[in-house]
């Protein structure tokens, strides 16, 4: 029953790991803009994200325009889009191979050992997904840094962490809590039936041993 608890509440937090994944790779907000300087016009907000740029002006009116051109983006940019992409499809095969070997399930046989492994497979499967994640969210958000802190970045053209970053970020955590709990909980089903043969086998061999000495 432990490890049967183990399994859901992995799968739930992985579950819930990839929704975060999926809103925070379609959310625009990956980064706002930052108002430093002295001469601030605050009227407008800008927003860019994965797959478009958005402009939010102060009476509530948000335009995005959806990006051209996929050559004409930076080398970090598409490596964060491509590593999100791999994160949540890996990420739902994992959960997928996962179900199969849950114990709350009827698929993959009646063998608990067999299941059980299937279910570290799927744990280990979703844990590469959230490093891809990881990955992706770190090093998008380590070129905002490095163009904020540039020196010949213009003012009004620098950005800060936006909240669809944090949300990828949480989601990555997610994933690999869920992930690494469904991974564990093989450790004890696979170890139960490899003690009980060498009892079994002592056992029998024992009696006719000791009457050979009488």
């Amino acid at each position: 029953m432990a490890n049967s608890g183990l399994q859901i509440l992995g799968f739930a937090l992985a579950l819930l790991g990839m929704i975060g994944l999926i809103v925070g790779t379609i959310m625009p907000q990956w980064k706002m803009s930052a108002f430093v300087g002295s001469n601030i016009i605050t009227a407008v907000s800008m927003y860019e994200g994965l797959w478009m740029s958005c402009a939010f002006q102060s009476t509530g009116q948000m335009q995005c325009k959806v990006y051209d051109s996929i050559l004409q983006l930076n080398s970090a940019l598409q490596a964060t889009r491509a590593l999100m992409v791999v994160s949540i499809i890996v990420t739902l095969a994992g959960l997928g191979v996962s179900c199969m070997g849950m114990k709350c399930t009827n698929c993959g046989g009646d063998d608990k050992v067999r299941k059980s492994r299937i279910a570290m497979t799927g744990g280990i499967i979703i844990l590469i997904g959230a490093l891809c994640s990881i990955i992706a969210c770190s090093w998008y958000a380590n070129d905002i840094v490095r163009a904020f802190y540039d020196p010949f970045t213009p003012v009004n053209t620098r950005y800060e962490f936006g909240s669809a970053i944090f949300i990828a970020w949480a989601g990555a955590f997610l994933a690999v809590v869920g992930g690494a709990m469904l991974a564990a909980s093989c450790s004890k089903n696979s170890k139960a039936p490899q003690s009980n043969i060498p009892m079994t086998r002592s056992a029998v061999s024992r009696p006719p041993s000791d009457k050979s000495y009488i």
